[in-house]
């Protein structure tokens, strides 16, 4: 029984850590891997709840101005100007620099202090519990810190 129930709490931390890692990667692909993407500034007209739009201003004289949207963070407020990475044939942006790359793996840490509980009290393994705790819980205040 002991076996079963620590074989379903090692799954059920695995499946956490797996899925916030698969969210983050959406996002964090853009901006890891900006090399060869299309780089600008997008200067936020207005937000809606879920995304914020404006005027998008490419690095490259070549590419044509647009509009793009990026997703709402708190730190997106009308009139400012953000560097962004545009997501491949699309209109969305990705926050670039380190307040992007540290927002886009946010459900990463949210997945580590949400999986902490389950591997120090479930497995019994503390040390690591806490050290997962401490991990997602650094990133959620350097996200903070940054945007």
């Amino acid at each position: 029984m002991t076996h079963a129930r620590n074989a379903a709490m090692a799954l059920l931390a695995l499946l956490l850590l797996v899925a916030g890692a698969w969210v983050s990667w959406d996002s964090a692909q853009h901006v890891l891997l900006a090399k060869g993407r299309e780089h600008g500034t997008l200067t936020v007209t207005g937000c809606d709840e879920k995304t914020c739009g404006g005027r998008y201003t490419p690095e490259d004289p070549a590419s044509a101005r647009r509009t793009l949207t990026i997703a709402r963070s708190v730190a997106a407020r009308s009139g400012e100007t953000i560097p962004v990475v545009v997501k491949p044939d699309t209109n969305e942006g990705v926050r670039a620099g380190w307040g992007g790359g540290l927002h886009a793996w946010l459900p990463l840490g949210g997945a580590l202090l949400l999986a902490a509980p389950l591997i120090g009290g479930g497995l019994r393994l503390t040390r690591t519990a806490w050290s997962m705790a401490g991990a997602g819980g650094a990133l959620l205040v350097a996200v903070f810190f940054t945007l």
